[in-house]
């Protein structure tokens, strides 16, 4: 009998924006849209192969009662890059404000032309997936309460580009 494969905790979250993946894939790497759409305090994206990915949070009030307080960093190195199509970050961990990082990880953007029949007649799927696991409560949590934070981040990153393609 043949063993199945384990399936450890990840992320995996897609939708459709009314915007080029072009410009869906550009908002990853644009620190003023960062700012926007991901409520980042600071980052260094490089769009290119072995390029920086790093994203720093402010410190939330609020604490998880296993994580701690949340924000912190995110930092990773760019290891495929596929200009308005694709990136995939390796290495990654996330650095909270407290507490031991979370890592290693690998994060995955991946854009793909979607049809459209509004303007502006162009759509992107978007697809971002985060994987990588230890066996340990903090991972298990941390896959939960990020979980949330990417669908909302997404909605956002969503709203921005689409309020922009409608105004013109």
């Amino acid at each position: 009998m043949r063993k199945s494969k384990r399936e450890y905790p990840s992320f995996t979250h897609s939708l459709v924006i009314a915007a080029s993946p072009a410009r869906v894939l550009g908002a990853f790497f644009d620190p003023a849209a960062l700012a926007i759409w991901w409520q980042t305090l600071r980052s260094v994206t490089t769009p290119r192969l072995f390029g920086a990915f790093a994203i720093e949070w402010q410190t939330t009030d609020y604490r998880d009662e296993i994580l701690g307080a949340l924000g912190g960093t995110f930092h990773g190195t760019i290891v495929e890059y596929k200009p308005g199509h694709e990136f995939f970050v390796a290495d990654a961990f996330w650095v909270p404000p407290e507490g031991d990082p979370i890592g290693p990880m690998a994060l995955e953007v991946v854009c793909e032309p979607h049809p459209s029949e509004y303007p502006p007649a162009v759509a992107t799927q978007l697809r971002v997936s985060q994987r990588g696991y230890a066996e340990s409560e903090r991972w298990s949590r941390y896959y939960d309460v990020i979980n949330t934070g990417w669908q909302h981040a997404l909605e956002m990153l969503k709203g921005y580009l689409e309020q922009d393609a409608w105004r013109g």
